[in-house]
C-alpha cells in the first residue's frame, strides 16, 4: 500500500481494535516494511493518537487512552450501531444522556453516507422499543436538525400546534434545545412575534433549515434551562410541595435533577424541599418516593392524603 494517507488510516482502523499488534503483522496486512510502520506510528502520534509500543519480542503497538478524545475511524457496521444508539437515547430522553446524544447525533449525521442513512432508517422502521413513563415520542431526525442548526445559527421553520390546538407557521432562530426529563423543548426567537418563544419538540410539524445565519441574540437571564423552568411554572404543571427529606441537600438534589425546585440544607441530615411544578398528583408522589428515604409533606393537604392512600394499597398488596 504505497498511499501514505489511505495506508495510516487503515492502521488506525487496526489500532482501534482492542489488542495489541506486533510490527511484524502490520507491515504484513499493509504490505509495507516494519520500518514504514515504524514511520506511520510516529505520524499518528505527532497527530495526537496515543499511541503506545510494548517491550520484548512479543511487543507491539496498541492505541492507549489519552488526555484528550482523538478522531475515531469507524466502520460501516460500527457507524450504524452508534447511530442506532444515539437516535434511541435522544428521541426516548434517557435521562442524563439526552442533550449530549442529539450533539453526538448531529455530528455523525452530518457525515454518514447515504447509504448508511438508509441502513439506520431501516433498523427503526423494524424495532419498537418499549417505553417507560409518559413522555410523547420524538422523531431523532427533528432533534438532529435543530441542533445542527442551533450550533450553525441557522435560521429553521416549522409547523406548530399549541396545547389548545391552534395550528400556525413558525420562523425561528434556534437558541437551545431543553430536555426536562420526558419533554424536549425548543429555545428561539420568534421573528413573527419579535420575543423568545418556548416550544414543544413533538408538537414541531416538519422542521426544516433554511440556509440563512442569524447573528446569535442575547436570552434573558442566559440560561436556557433556568428559561424552560420558569416558563413552564405554572403551565401544565399545577402542583407543588413542602417536604422535609431526611437526606442531605445535595444527595437530594441530584437524585431530583435540575428542575427539582428549591432545597434548602436543615443540617447534615436533612432539607426542606420545595419542589417544581408536577403535571400530575401521581407524578409528584411518584418522585418523592423513588428518593429511597424518609421524608413528611407539609403542603398540600392533598399529596399527604393521596400518599395515605397508597400506602394503604401497597400495605394490602403485600399483606
Amino acid at each position: 500500500m504505497t498511499d501514505t494517507p489511505a495506508r495510516l488510516l487503515t492502521l488506525l482502523s487496526l489500532l482501534q481494535t482492542p489488542r495489541e499488534w506486533p510490527g511484524s503483522e502490520l507491515a504484513e496486512r499493509l504490505r509495507v516494511s516494519s520500518r514504514t510502520i515504524r514511520r506511520d506510528i510516529e505520524r499518528l502520534r505527532d497527530l495526537g493518537y496515543p499511541v503506545q509500543a510494548g517491550k520484548g519480542v512479543l511487543g507491539g503497538y496498541r492505541l492507549a487512552a489519552g488526555t484528550a478524545m482523538p478522531p475515531l475511524l469507524l466502520d460501516d457496521e460500527e457507524a450504524v450501531a452508534i447511530a442506532v444508539g444515539l437516535r434511541t437515547a435522544a428521541g426516548h430522553a434517557v435521562d442524563g444522556i439526552e442533550e449530549s446524544s442529539v450533539r453526538a447525533l448531529a455530528k455523525l449525521v452530518q457525515v454518514l453516507p447515504a447509504r448508511l442513512r438508509h441502513r439506520v432508517a431501516a433498523i427503526e422502521a423494524a424495532t419498537v422499543p418499549l417505553l417507560f413513563g409518559d413522555g410523547p415520542g420524538i422523531d431523532p431526525e427533528d432533534l438532529a436538525l435543530l441542533a445542527s442548526a442551533v450550533a450553525a445559527h441557522e435560521r429553521v421553520r416549522f409547523g406548530y400546534r399549541a396545547g389548545d390546538g391552534a395550528e400556525s407557521s413558525r420562523r425561528v432562530e434556534p437558541h437551545r434545545l431543553v430536555c426536562t426529563g420526558h419533554r424536549w423543548y425548543l429555545v428561539g426567537w420568534d421573528r413573527d412575534r419579535a420575543d423568545w418563544r418556548l416550544f414543544r419538540v413533538d408538537r414541531l410539524d416538519a422542521p426544516e433549515r433554511t440556509g440563512v445565519r442569524f447573528e446569535p441574540r442575547e436570552l434573558p437571564g442566559g440560561d436556557a434551562a433556568a428559561y424552560v423552568a420558569e416558563k413552564l411554572a405554572g403551565r401544565d404543571r399545577p402542583y407543588r410541595a413542602v417536604v422535609t427529606v431526611h437526606a442531605p441537600a445535595d444527595e437530594v438534589a441530584r437524585r431530583l435533577g435540575r428542575v427539582a425546585g428549591e432545597v434548602e440544607p436543615l443540617d447534615g441530615h436533612s432539607c426542606r424541599l420545595q419542589t417544581g411544578g408536577a403535571g400530575s398528583m401521581e407524578w409528584l408522589a411518584l418522585r418523592l418516593a423513588m428518593l429511597g428515604c424518609e421524608f413528611e409533606v407539609h403542603e398540600p393537604p392533598e399529596l399527604a392524603a393521596y400518599l395515605r392512600a397508597l400506602g394503604a394499597r401497597a400495605s394490602r398488596a403485600a399483606g
